[in-house]
């Protein structure tokens, strides 16, 4: 089974720390990454995994990011938009789509120990789904 993962570059030193994980995880249940597309930060992920979702040989995607807690309410409202965007996205596409943003309102000393368990979970979604 193919896969696809779209990472976002704005914490670009620890989403390739996840990326790195959810290679390992994708290994571990036979899935082959097919394409790794970065994008500037959460915003853009869903027009990307629209695009990839649309291909025949992609059967399905991971999602990884950061959204930081700011101090204003920008991130939440942005996060909630992504992450119903993907939700919808998964589902008109009947294509599973792993979940490994971190965040919305992630506090920086809460980011390091997630890193890992979202990055192998993105992938683990997409395998108990195919």
């Amino acid at each position: 089974m193919n896969i696809a993962i779209v990472c976002g570059t704005f914490h670009e030193i620890e989403v390739s720390k996840m990326l790195e994980w959810a290679t390992d995880e994708a290994s571990k249940h036979g899935l082959t990454i097919a394409e790794v597309v970065w994008v500037p930060g959460a915003m853009e992920v869903p027009l990307a995994l629209d695009r990839l979702l649309a291909q025949g040989e992609i059967h399905g995607a991971a999602c990884l990011g950061i959204i930081e807690k700011g101090q204003t309410q920008h991130g939440l409202a942005m996060g909630q938009a992504v992450i119903k965007s993907i939700i919808d996205l998964q589902l008109s596409w009947d294509k599973p789509v792993g979940l490994g943003i971190i965040g919305p309102g992630a506090e920086p000393e809460h980011i390091g120990p997630r890193l890992e368990p979202h990055a192998r979970a993105a992938i683990a979604a997409i395998a108990s789904m195919s």
